[in-house]
């Protein structure tokens, strides 16, 4: 496709959580190689920007507020109005439907069964979300097939560009993040203490990482205080624990947005799956072939350079928050899944 056409301006609407902005990362990617010389924005809720650091697709990131004022909002779709050629959404919500509908005349988005006919009249082209057997990377892409543009399936990760804590320059390392967001996807902390300790016999140096959030710290510290791992949660930004990722032999999480983005580094990524369908989420390895889907529902599981290591258990996965059925519910399939599964793993690899 060349790029003499006329200038396209394109919106991407992604108002959802940093994991769902990072795997639409090919979106923008892909319209960057179908036109060079568009203009390619990306709006998010505010205080998702920095998975999109870095980004080279990108033109402008632009936040919009959760909750604002009737005022500010149409004072916001003021600005937005018809300023772009094209808007894509990823996000089935009536939010995104909206702005994607103030912002340009050519508007492609996914509805459900339950979407209103207003609704899905705000789009001009209308496809079917499916939450259930297509990856969320593929899923996207889908939304390029109406423009005949070819797809790039590169989730690309955030980038800081500075230099490494200088207790880390030039060392070998592995980085474990043991905190998700939610407590239905997390592993035991005894497990995680077990790990690291079991990874500090072989001569391993553990760094830990999370976010400023002050249970997620309090977590961490206490992982940290029971082994000799370096703790540096809430001391780098996103983009900073992207290229602390990058430089890392592997990294092992949970099922979070900072394990997708370990993947996207390329680096070997080990995950901890349970309630959640790794057919749809499951990480997309670096090297990812658009074509083929990487995961199946059930079983530990290895592609590229991403391993997704799964609870056992008939109901896995149920697609539920936790066993009862709420997000600080715990999951029996990832409290049961032993250290063994993770350490059998990392013994394969070339360190």
């Amino acid at each position: 496709m060349t790029s003499d056409l006329p200038k396209k301006r394109f919106l991407i609407l992604c108002t959802l959580r940093i994991g769902d902005i990072l795997l639409a990362t090919p979106l923008p990617r892909s319209l960057r190689k179908a036109y060079p010389d568009s203009r390619i924005d990306v709006l998010v809720l505010k205080g998702m920007a920095s998975v999109l650091e870095g980004n080279p697709d990108i033109d402008e990131i632009i936040e919009t507020p959760h909750r604002t004022t009737l005022g500010s909002r149409i004072k916001e779709w003021r600005a937005l109005w018809r300023r772009y050629t094209h808007a894509l959404s990823p996000v089935s919500s009536d939010r995104a439907r909206l702005y994607a509908f103030v912002a340009a005349p050519l508007r492609l988005g996914f509805i459900n069964p339950h979407t209103s006919s207003l609704s899905r009249r705000l789009l001009t082209h209308a496809l079917l979300f499916d939450d259930e057997t297509l990856h969320t990377v593929p899923h996207n892409l889908r939304l390029l097939e109406p423009l005949g543009i070819p797809p790039d399936c590169t989730v690309v990760p955030p980038t800081a560009g500075g230099l490494l804590p200088i207790t880390l320059h030039e060392k070998k390392y592995v980085v474990l993040h043991p905190y998700p967001k939610f407590t239905y996807k997390s592993w035991p902390l005894e497990n995680w203490v077990t790990l690291i300790q079991e990874l500090q016999k072989r001569s391993i140096p553990v760094v830990l990482t999370g976010s400023r959030d002050p249970e997620e710290m309090k977590v961490v510290q206490e992982i940290a205080q029971r082994t000799t791992a370096l703790n540096l949660a809430g001391t780098l930004s996103l983009a900073e624990t992207a290229d602390l990722i990058r430089k890392a032999q592997f990294f092992v999480g949970p099922d979070t947005g900072i394990t997708h983005m370990a993947a996207a580094t390329g680096i070997p990524t080990l995950t901890l799956f349970g309630p959640t369908n790794p057919v749809k989420w499951g990480p997309w390895p670096a090297t990812q072939d658009c074509a083929q889907q990487p995961w199946r529902r059930q079983g530990s599981q290895h592609q590229g350079n991403v391993w997704i290591i799964q609870g056992s258990g008939p109901c896995v996965p149920c697609h539920q928050e936790g066993c009862d059925r709420h997000a600080h519910s715990k999951s029996q399939c990832l409290e049961t899944l032993p250290v063994s599964a993770v350490l059998s793993i990392i013994q394969t690899l070339a360190l």
